[in-house]
């Protein structure tokens, strides 16, 4: 610290001896409670299947509503994939349950396997997973699947807001689509790779990152979109993915897919209404 007369003053400092005051005046109930509040906080992965590991070749996972509400309307149907798994999770943002019957409002975390091929796993991640309970999720869920030839695929959005640009973002059109991979990634993406110096956050990038100290192909596709709730638009957005590669083979029926998309956003503004 300087003072205006130019000498320096070496400032008093309480660095660490705060936590350590506190940790002596913890008490006997101070321990119990932050016991049962880490116990609530504790992830659980229940999984319908057999297997104690997963043969898997892709996963796709879906962060976020309009993410999840992509892949229920373009690729997910109750005839060629089931439910295998439910993650059940609680914090301040969200909690979810073990039942498999949700809505589109729901805030849930489902897993599914395709009937006709076992290898192909899909996520769709509509609840908050907060920062202390990522890692869990990471170790829980890949824990259970066999890592040798796979090959991740996750979906999410983000507020336009947080794109980092010289330009204004007043004047940039969205939604729109940006991908950032592992380097043992090496098809090609279906939209720009993301710029530096942007990031991704939260549960996308705890994913993708897992990915990378592990060795995965592994590719993200953000959607930057000004909405936050669920939107045609937004939704839409991730179509340019229907080309790719991974998700050709899985695309549903045109017309089918707009009637599902159609019906998602109708419960949707439904369940808005409620509270207006």
């Amino acid at each position: 610290m300087a003072t205006f007369f130019g000498e320096v003053v070496v400032a008093p400092s309480r660095a660490g001896l705060d936590e350590e005051e506190e940790a002596r005046e913890e008490t006997p109930e101070d321990r119990e409670i932050r016991r049962e509040i880490e116990k609530k906080r504790e992830i659980q992965v229940l999984w319908s299947c057999a297997e104690e590991s997963l043969v898997c070749s892709r996963f796709i996972v879906a962060i976020g509503r309009n993410a999840a509400a992509f892949l229920s309307s373009f690729i997910l149907d109750s005839v060629c994939w089931e439910v295998i798994g439910v993650v059940k999770l609680w914090n301040e943002w969200c909690r979810t349950s073990n039942s498999t019957n949700v809505l589109p409002t729901d805030s849930f975390c489902l897993f599914y396997r395709l009937i006709s091929d076992p290898t192909v796993l899909l996520c769709q991640c509509s609840c908050y997973v907060a920062e202390d309970q990522q890692f869990q999720w990471l170790e829980k869920v890949f824990g259970c699947m066999q890592k040798k030839d796979l090959q991740v695929t996750i979906l999410s959005t983000c507020p336009v807001a947080d794109y980092k640009t010289q330009e204004s973002t007043l004047t940039l059109v969205s939604p729109f689509l940006k991908a950032l991979k592992t380097k043992e990634f090496q098809e090609q993406v279906c939209c720009p790779l993301l710029e530096q110096p942007n990031i991704v956050r939260d549960l996308p990038a705890a994913v993708l990152s897992y990915c990378q100290v592990w060795g995965i192909p592994a590719v993200l596709y953000q959607c930057y979109t000004d909405v936050i709730k669920l939107d045609t638009v937004t939704i839409e957005a991730f179509k340019p993915l229907l080309s790719s590669k991974l998700l050709k083979s899985l695309a549903k029926d045109a017309s089918e897919s707009t009637k599902i998309l159609k019906k998602f956003l109708t419960a949707s503004e439904t369940h808005n209404n409620i509270y207006i």
